[in-house]
């Protein structure tokens, strides 16, 4: 996706969190997430100057983005395998920080991500689109080739953006 998406216009600035570096498997507290991801944002956002600046991220990733968005100066997230829940327990619903952000918001979810399918989200507010890719999973990955899946994935992200920024 970060190498696609330059070809239609959009700069993408790629950043590892320390703990996937560390080698760990599971994320810090949110709050230290955070913490660790705004110097980050800032950093970005004033490389960025005039240009309008979204902020994304995929999995835990995306969980940052949607707490962090507004408080970065973002004008929009991009949401990539938003964990909805953890795999098994949909009573245990993320939502509050996926329509929390404040902000338009993209989530792209993988048709059988066992973190939430597209079809377990809720309505969710005009400012927010979800976009299903049936045969992803939450890396989307796929049985067969990814190459379709990536291609779906770069549109949707593309033509969202596009949309509103222009």
């Amino acid at each position: 996706l970060a190498a696609a998406l330059p070809a239609a216009g959009i700069e993408v600035v790629l950043a590892e969190q320390p703990w996937v570096v560390a080698g760990k498997k599971i994320a810090p507290a949110p709050k230290t997430l955070d913490t660790g991801w705004l110097p980050v944002a800032e950093a970005v956002r004033e490389a960025a100057r005039r240009t309008p600046f979204l902020v994304g991220g995929r999995s835990a990733g995306a969980r940052v983005a949607c707490r962090t968005g507004a408080g970065s100066g973002a004008v929009g997230v991009v949401a990539l395998a938003f964990p909805l829940h953890p795999p098994g327990r949909p009573e245990k619903s993320r939502v509050e920080e996926l329509v929390g952000s404040g902000l338009p918001t993209l989530v792209v979810q993988g048709g059988t991500d066992p973190f939430g399918t597209p079809g377990e989200f809720p309505e969710l507010p005009p400012t927010h689109r979800l976009v299903g890719l049936p045969a992803g999973d939450h890396g989307f990955k796929v049985a067969k080739t990814a190459e379709p899946v990536l291609d779906a994935l770069v549109a949707a992200v593309a033509e969202w953006i596009d949309g509103l920024l222009r």
